[in-house]
């Protein structure tokens, strides 16, 4: 059975909405959770019938949201160091955290170390798109800067991900850029262009409009541009629906439209909604990590558990590491 390490004490909230969104995984899923934090603050909240099913791993120390990502290394006794360490130590199979995730994939890349032939871990969001499947965007932040090597590395996990954890078949990978035309880019996507011309499922580059249209299943740029992409999908959503809202007080006349309008971009808002989606899993590292918002409610700690089981079972790590000696050999 899979076993989720799960940092009870990170998010902005306290323990009691982690505590709850993994009772409601429990209800769904079978798993193991241990629960890393406080054991007086954890206890109380876990109903008798469910205290028998899950594990806690008694801790004082919570990285905090104001801490350098840094301070983690040496604090061996926070939650987040304690819950990445039982993935370390085979003792589970996967972490999910709500909490600081600069100090996450900071213990992660460190303590559990990256995969054969990745040279840099990425951060993984799914985008809505127009068709019944969404599509996979990376880095979405945990590389400011990165190189041609480092964006060919995100397309070739990025697929891997499309394919076992998504189901895609054959997924289509683009080069996020300022036009369709190879000779588009800055220098940096230009040589990343060269480096995966001729891999299995790169279509070369695409517009920002590709990641919503599901003309493309993966879309593969910097954590830098990648964050933006995502906070202003959020924030379009979120503005275009108050527009409406104050459309609808000037103009009760057109209400009934304005209101259909309105409720359409309410399915899109939580299309994109971090307690829909559950969290970014950051891939390239030996093990799962799921890194969750910290306005995480439980709704979005259930499914980032179940993220973290489904990235489990697929194996996908395995296959990023043949894929990825596959892309080394071409390129030789």
């Amino acid at each position: 059975m899979v076993k989720i390490a799960i940092d009870a004490m990170g998010g902005d909230f306290g323990p009691e909405p982690i505590v709850n969104g993994c009772i409601k995984a429990l209800k769904k899923k079978k798993f193991t959770p241990i629960l890393v934090g406080n054991k007086s603050e954890i206890l109380p909240l876990l109903p008798k019938r469910y205290r028998d099913k899950i594990l806690i791993i008694d801790c004082d120390d919570v990285i905090a949201m104001s801490d350098a990502a840094t301070d983690a290394v040496k604090r061996k006794e926070s939650s987040i160091y304690k819950a990445v360490d039982l993935v370390r130590d085979g003792v589970a199979d996967g972490i999910v955290s709500a909490g600081h995730s600069g100090a996450t994939m900071t213990l992660a890349t460190l303590r559990l170390g990256r995969l054969k032939g990745v040279s840099r871990p990425a951060l993984v969001t799914l985008m809505p798109t127009k068709t019944s499947r969404r599509s996979v965007l990376l880095d979405v932040g945990a590389n400011v800067d990165s190189k041609p090597e480092h964006l060919a590395e995100f397309a070739v996990m990025g697929g891997c991900y499309a394919e076992d954890v998504l189901g895609i078949k054959e997924p289509s990978i683009g080069l996020l850029a300022n036009g369709e035309e190879a000779s588009k880019g800055n220098e940096v996507t230009k040589a990343a262009f060269k480096l995966l011309e001729g891999y299995k499922g790169f279509k070369g580059n695409v517009e920002g409009g590709d990641i919503f249209n599901g003309s493309c299943d993966v879309i593969t740029c910097d954590g830098f541009v990648g964050n933006l992409v995502l906070k202003t999908g959020e924030g379009v959503a979120s503005t275009i629906s108050q527009l409406i809202k104050d459309y609808i007080k000037k103009s009760p006349i057109r209400i009934t439209g304005a209101l259909l309008m309105r409720k359409v971009f309410k399915l899109l808002k939580k299309e994109i909604d971090y307690a829909e989606i559950g969290g970014a899993p950051l891939i390239g590292i030996k093990g799962c990590a799921i890194v969750s918002h910290g306005k995480s409610n439980a709704r979005a700690i259930e499914n980032a558990i179940y993220q973290a089981i489904s990235y489990v079972d697929t194996g996908v790590n395995e296959h990023i590491i043949t894929r990825l000696q596959e892309l080394k050999q071409k390129e030789i």
